[in-house]
């Protein structure tokens, strides 16, 4: 039963952003209002945002609690990336997202048994995404985010 929110909450999302979306055609040249930095949204703000040139990446904390996400690797298309991150453990996480020269860029919130999401405007290369709480990283609470 527990393994069904964080599904129900990547189901509606996927929803939320093939609503918003349009189709596949991204030659267009219309962007969102936002910032050109690190913009932290959640679930509604996200489907209002969906734009050609956008992706989205979801990144799961391990359920079991483990200092681990599920995958250590992710990719993206360049552009405005929203991070989307479920953690159903009660131990605290978040994802922080980390440039190849160790700029961090944004990431979401700190949570426990829930979902939240930001919005990174990345360009082509790698990134580490990782946990910034004390020690998670150290622990092997990262991964690559490779954009395209």
């Amino acid at each position: 039963m527990k393994k069904l929110a964080p599904l129900f909450a990547l189901l509606l999302a996927a929803l939320a952003l093939a609503a918003c979306g349009g189709g596949s055609d991204t030659t267009g040249e219309e962007s969102a209002p936002a910032p050109e930095t690190t913009q932290e949204a959640e679930g509604e703000k996200e489907a209002e945002g969906g734009t050609a040139g956008s992706a989205a990446v979801d990144i799961e904390a391990d359920p079991s609690g483990q200092l681990a996400f599920t995958s250590d690797s992710a990719s993206a298309k360049a552009g405005k990336v929203t991070v989307n991150f479920t953690n159903t453990s009660p131990v605290p996480h978040d994802v922080r997202i980390e440039s190849s020269g160790g700029e961090e860029l944004g990431g979401t919130e700190v949570i426990s048994e829930s979902s939240e999401s930001a919005t990174v405007d990345l360009k082509p290369g790698e990134y580490t995404y990782f946990c910034s709480i004390p020690g998670h990283r150290q622990a092997g609470m990262e991964g690559t985010l490779t954009v395209k």
